[in-house]
Formats: C-alpha cells, structure tokens, sequence
C-alpha cells in the first residue's frame, strides 16, 4: 500500500526519478493534443517519461468490416516498434497485450515486466504511475506494491461507457484504481461530483489545457490575412467556412445531426478534420469535405481557416461525462463556437452558442456568420489555461501528498525556468 499519513503528521517523502504514463492513446497515431500527451510532455521537464501506448479497453469486432482490419494492423505495427526512444527525456513502449477479459488477466501479469524493462532503458527505477486507460488497472498497482513512488488516476472520460466495452470489467478496474491511486484527476466537474463528491486531498480538478500561444497566433495571422494563411486543402474551399476538427466516431460525433444541419445550410461549405471510424459512405454531400487526419503541428492552421467552428455532439454517457480538449483550442483560435450540449459548457455561458437540434444548430451557425464577435474576448478567456499551468497544479498537490522528483525539492514541484532549462 501507499503510504499515507495520520492525522496531521506529514507525508513521508517519496520522490519519483521518472514517469510511466499508461496512455489513453498512441504515440505513432493518435492526435497528441489529449491530455495525457500533453501532461506528459510538460512532466519530461522534471523527470524522464516512458509512455506506454494504449492497451485498449475492448475487443474488436469483425462487424466493423474494413475498420476492424485496419485497427488490428495499426496495433500490430504498433507492438512491432516495441520500445522507442525519442529522446534523452522521452521513449514509448508498445508493449505485447492480448484483448478480451481472459487475455486482459495474462496481460495484467506480464505488463508490469515489459514495463519494467522499458522504462529501466531511460533509468526509471521508481517511478510515478500514471494511468489513464483503467485496463491497466492490474499492472499499476503491481507497480505501486512493488516500489513506485505513486500513482495517479486520470479520470478524463467514463472508458465503461465505450460501445463493446466490458463494462464490468472496466468498473472494477475504475474502483480499483479509485482506490489505490493517490490522486484522481477529473477534468469534468460533474462526472467528479458524481463520483467523488468534490475535491478532496486525493481528487483534484484539472481541466485541459490548451496551447495558448500556438493557436492564438494562428487566429490572429489568419484574422489579419485570412486567404494566404489557410492550409492548402482548405484554400480553395469557398467561404462562408464551417470546421470541426476532431475524432469522426459514433460514440461522441453525430452523424445524423450533422447531415442535417449541412443540408440545410447547402450556401456553407463544411470542413472536418480527423480520422473517422463510420462507414466510408456515411457522408456524399457536396457541400462537405473530409480531409482525414492531421498532425496535431498543423491543427492550429484549420481552426483558424474556418469562420465558425463546431461540435456536433451525441446525446450518449460518455459525451455527457467529457470536457473536449478542443473547446478551448477553440475558444484561443479566436472562432465563433456551436456545440451540443455538455455539463463543462455552464463554465462558458457567452462563449459557446449551444444548440438543442438540427434547426437551432443551422440558425446557431448563420448569427455566427453574419454576426461575427471579438475574437480577442474568447481568447483572453483561456489564456491562463495553459498546459504548463495544469501540470504546475498536479505537481504541487503531488508535492503536498510527498511525492515529487529527485529533480525538485517538496516545496518547488512545480515546473520552472531553471527545471526546464536543466
């Protein structure tokens, strides 16, 4: 077990020389503007970080047709690489997992192994634990029993909800991390609320953050020249100009919505950014445009070539529980914002024009156009919401409970110039 002090005697001190992050994602494919990238990227300033890509939280299905090919030769490509570093502060581990509950429970056992000797390869000897993916529930606390410095629980999203997931299985594993973790991240105030009951010394609120600079200046260089800063694809798409960048997924996009909206507005030409898991006939409207996945390096550019952006999300648990790390690369873009509604948005009354249906979302849209606000007052409602900041408060609360890295002292976690130097 962790240790954890009695009554008001301090914490004992653990320090962490590195971090194994068990990611929500993969490094060679996934966007890296999530979270856990993110956070991860800021935490190298402090210690190595061995990331371990994603061992899932289903089994695919053959019914996904040509999807299920393609998400098993990715993962597949993926484990190849095996171990890879970066760089002197940075490597990624795709390391050997079978699916399904069974092979989850063998998985549990070798993983921490695998692991092990990974992250010995970027002299990680007693790291801190991060989890996002609650299958690795069973290897985190292995870890924790053996020696690591801590653990911590990134509760972004309800992973029990995701369509064919075990969803037993991952409560328990929820619990489980819940449980043993030293502190759970939430970036949604309600699913915390529901969950937790508040904050406490081992809940923490950290929403996403959002490189403020990069996609501000994208904003502000395509406000004052908007044609010759557009990425090329999107150049010649005539305006007025509707962008979502993101994830193309049944369990948070709705297609139907969508459709909907775009036919009624045929004047507007859509964009969409991302990759899409819906069948590749899903959409033959001529007023949409699919230009697939980007490198997370170019997002800021598409945002910022579209008059208004939005999210047209699904009614589904999942959505319900979500702050999307895209509303505030939104917001710092500068662009005009129509959603769905999600419980995060009571947080941006004034920013977000929040629609309930097809025909409110369409109208929604057309004010935005022909009524278009300061981009500068979205922007100055994030600048503070940096990733640097949001890893300086998971620092300092991880200070507070003992745990901290050799780098730093209990009393300085937090990222600074000289650290980051260093």
């Amino acid at each position: 077990m962790t240790d954890r002090p009695a009554g008001n005697a301090a914490p004992a001190e653990r320090p962490f020389d590195g971090v194994v992050c068990f990611g929500g994602g993969d490094w060679w494919y996934h966007n890296r503007g999530h979270f856990d990238f993110q956070m991860m990227k800021r935490l190298a300033d402090h210690a190595p970080v061995l990331y371990v890509n994603s061992i899932g939280v289903r089994m695919p299905s053959i019914g996904e047709g040509g999807m299920f090919f393609r998400r098993v030769a990715r993962k597949l490509k993926s484990i190849s690489k095996g171990f890879t570093r970066i760089d002197d502060r940075w490597g990624v581990s795709s390391p050997f997992v079978v699916p399904g509950r069974t092979g989850m429970a063998l998985t549990g056992k070798l993983l921490p192994t695998q692991v092990k000797l990974a992250a010995r390869k970027l002299g990680i000897h007693r790291p801190l634990v991060w989890v996002v993916t609650p299958t690795a529930a069973d290897a985190a606390v292995t870890m924790l029993d053996r020696g690591a410095a801590g653990l911590v629980y990134q509760r972004t999203d309800r992973h029990e909800d995701f369509p064919g997931a075990d969803r037993s299985e991952l409560i328990r594993c929820h619990h489980l991390l819940a449980e043993r973790a030293d502190v759970t991240l939430y970036c949604s105030r309600a699913l915390m609320e529901a969950e937790a009951g508040g904050e406490s010394d081992r809940v923490l609120y950290v929403d996403h953050g959002v490189d403020f600079a990069r996609f501000a200046q994208a904003g502000r260089a395509a406000d004052a020249d908007p044609q010759n800063t557009a990425p090329a694809d999107v150049r010649d798409i005539p305006r007025p100009r509707v962008g979502f960048i993101g994830g193309i997924d049944a369990h948070t996009f709705d297609p139907p919505l969508f459709l909907d909206v775009a036919q009624r507005l045929s004047h507007v030409r859509f964009f969409l950014v991302g990759g899409c898991s819906l069948p590749e006939d899903w959409c033959r409207l001529d007023n949409v445009t699919l230009l697939g996945r980007k490198p997370y390096d170019e997002v800021a550019d598409y945002m910022a070539a579209a008059d208004v952006l939005i999210m047209p999300w699904n009614m589904s648990d999942w959505i319900k529980a979500c702050n999307p790390v895209k509303l505030k690369e939104y917001l710092a873009a500068g662009r005009p914002i129509v959603s769905t509604w999600f419980d995060e948005l009571s947080h941006y009354d004034g920013f977000v024009d929040v629609a309930a249906d097809a025909r409110t979302f369409a109208d929604a849209i057309t004010r935005a156009i022909e009524q278009p606000s300061d981009p500068e007052r979205r922007r100055r409602r994030v600048e503070d919401q940096t990733w640097e900041a949001k890893a300086d408060l998971v620092l300092r609360r991880l200070a507070d409970l003992g745990i901290f890295s050799r780098k730093s002292t209990p009393k300085h976690a937090s990222i600074t110039a000289e650290d980051a130097a260093a």
